[in-house]
């Protein structure tokens, strides 16, 4: 484990009684409140200096409820120190107001706007969404992408035509890894981390992994990442409790911790806090 607090910059909560999240229906594991004491026995022995929560996919006329609960979850706990909220984005500069409404919330960072299950595979190229996410500039906002390897042609595009929005790619753009398949999105990551705005979150890896998966199945991945982004704009991510269907969170530390040995103490601290807290502008 590392021998300094960390930094969560992947943290969900949800409560299905209070907020209606249609995805988990089909994921019994899932199907069930994940609240701050479950999150604080998942990572029992191990030290978290703060949380970035982001959005759980509620339904969307939820968003602002959701929001609303997060605050009132990092009063309970204040190492909940960022919130990556919902937000139309696909209404354009119309988004503007619904942003201004989300900053009521000093812990709002960024917006997160799932692009990975819209039906277009064009969702991201619509002018009316590059509208919106180029809105995020007006309210100092970074933008989580969320897609998965058949988005990785269109992310490329998109990112080229918002380079003034800091930008965040989750689990790492989800890769096949139970293909095997490093091309063609190993060749498309390195031409994404030439974008100068874009870094990358070190979560949710696993869980693209057959159920049977090793360390060896990720390593290449893993890998890839690492040398294309490099210690300067990777960050770590739990992913909590969506990794549970993969694997625990005590084993993708010690998986990290061990993928990292012989890594010196300045790029370990910058993957396992550093990052975090500058480009999620943390007050850690």
């Amino acid at each position: 484990m590392p021998s300094f607090p960390i930094i969560d910059t992947h943290l969900h909560l949800w409560d299905p009684g209070l907020l209606p999240y249609p995805w988990l229906k089909n994921v019994p594991l899932l199907n069930r409140p994940y609240l701050l004491d479950d999150y604080r026995r998942a990572f029992s022995g191990v030290d978290i200096e703060a949380m970035v929560f982001v959005q759980c996919e509620a339904d969307f006329a939820a968003y602002e409820r959701e929001a609303d609960w997060v605050a009132e979850q990092a009063r309970v706990d204040p190492r909940i120190k960022g919130l990556v909220a919902w937000a139309p984005l696909e209404r354009g500069g119309a988004v503007a107001a619904d942003l201004a409404r989300l900053k009521r919330h000093g812990i709002l960072r960024g917006i997160r706007r799932i692009i990975q299950f819209e039906d277009d595979i064009d969702f991201c190229l619509r002018p009316a969404f590059i509208e919106g996410v180029r809105t995020l500039r007006d309210f100092d906002l970074s933008f989580d992408i969320c897609i998965d390897h058949r988005h990785m042609a269109n992310i490329l595009k998109f990112v080229a035509a918002i380079p003034d929005v800091p930008m965040i790619l989750d689990h790492i753009g989800k890769p096949s890894i139970r293909d095997g398949a490093l091309q063609p999105w190993s060749s498309q990551l390195r031409t994404l981390s030439r974008f100068p705005n874009v870094v990358c979150k070190m979560s949710g890896v696993a869980t693209e992994a057959r159920p049977d998966w090793t360390p060896a199945d990720l390593r290449p991945f893993m890998d890839t990442v690492f040398d294309v982004f490099g210690f300067d704009r990777i960050m770590f991510g739990g992913d909590w409790p969506v990794t549970l269907q993969a694997i625990q969170p005590a084993r993708w530390i010690a998986l990290l911790d061990e993928t990292l040995a012989g890594v010196g103490e300045a790029d370990r601290r910058k993957f396992w806090r550093g990052n975090a807290a500058r480009v999620y502008r943390l007050a850690v």
